[in-house]
């Protein structure tokens, strides 16, 4: 993991910055996205314990793992387990078969954003049956979208998403789709105008509404990253997941 000095970033002065841009985002979105306030996801990947630890002291709650390891790491280390007790996990990485126990049973496990196929999601949810033996609440996750093509991306063809959804609602119990989230292409110029990522996005959560007669409030929407949240947010995102800007903001000099 990447260490720093505790001075050398203000991680609460990031976390603040970010949750006032997420504010004015918000008033920028046209009247017609009908879609709720933003989930702040802190993605803290490569970044230590302590880090976690400052940011949880300074009111987040949410936090993102892009690999399997450092989220097995982080969510069962003894500082974390004692120092915050509400933090709430998200896988945000792809997630391997062969991986699968090891992420459903971690502790504090809110979210797996990545489900991209029915063999997944058949796998994870026969996994959280073994882990929950009583009835519980079922795991929550996301159908991940490829929205840019890329071979490296994971993710299912949009056209596809929306029969995937309505999979995993009709035929399995233990797990709960509650959104679609993608990653997308990085460095988009918005002088081109919309991110066709985040158009692509909000056309499939349009599309599996109206396959599943839910009402647009009802299905999240996780895009955006620390270059882009805003954006995604005024174009109808419901998660954004940001790590630099929060992480890696500078703490101003004496």
């Amino acid at each position: 993991m990447i260490r720093r000095t505790m001075a050398e970033f203000d991680i609460n002065a990031g976390l603040q910055h970010v949750l006032k841009r997420i504010e004015l985002a918000m008033q920028s979105r046209p009247k017609e996205i009908n879609a709720p306030k933003p989930l702040l996801v802190a993605v803290s990947k490569t970044k230590p314990v302590e880090c976690v630890i400052e940011a949880y002291k300074a009111g987040q709650r949410h936090f993102g793992e892009n690999y399997v390891q450092e989220l097995v790491e982080k969510s069962q280390h003894p500082d974390i387990l004692s120092q915050c007790p509400d933090i709430k996990w998200h896988l945000i990485g792809h997630l391997q078969s062969n991986k699968i126990n090891h992420v459903l049973k971690l502790p504090n496990l809110h979210m797996v954003q990545t489900v991209d196929s029915e063999k997944l999601a058949n796998k994870i949810d026969a996994a959280w049956a073994k882990l929950q033996p009583t009835p519980g609440e079922p795991l929550r996750v996301l159908v991940q979208i490829n929205t840019s093509g890329e071979d490296v991306k994971s993710g299912i063809d949009a056209s596809a998403a929306p029969s995937l959804f309505k999979y995993i609602s009709a035929n399995l119990k233990h797990i709960h789709p509650v959104g679609i989230m993608t990653i997308g292409a990085y460095g988009f110029d918005y002088s081109n105008g919309p991110n066709p990522d985040f158009v692509a996005l909000m056309q499939a959560h349009r599309a599996i509404c109206e396959a599943n007669a839910l009402p647009p409030d009802a299905l999240q929407v996780s895009m955006g990253m620390s270059n882009d949240y805003d954006r995604a947010i005024e174009m109808g995102s419901t998660i954004v997941r940001v790590g630099t800007a929060i992480f890696g903001h500078r703490a101003a000099k004496a």
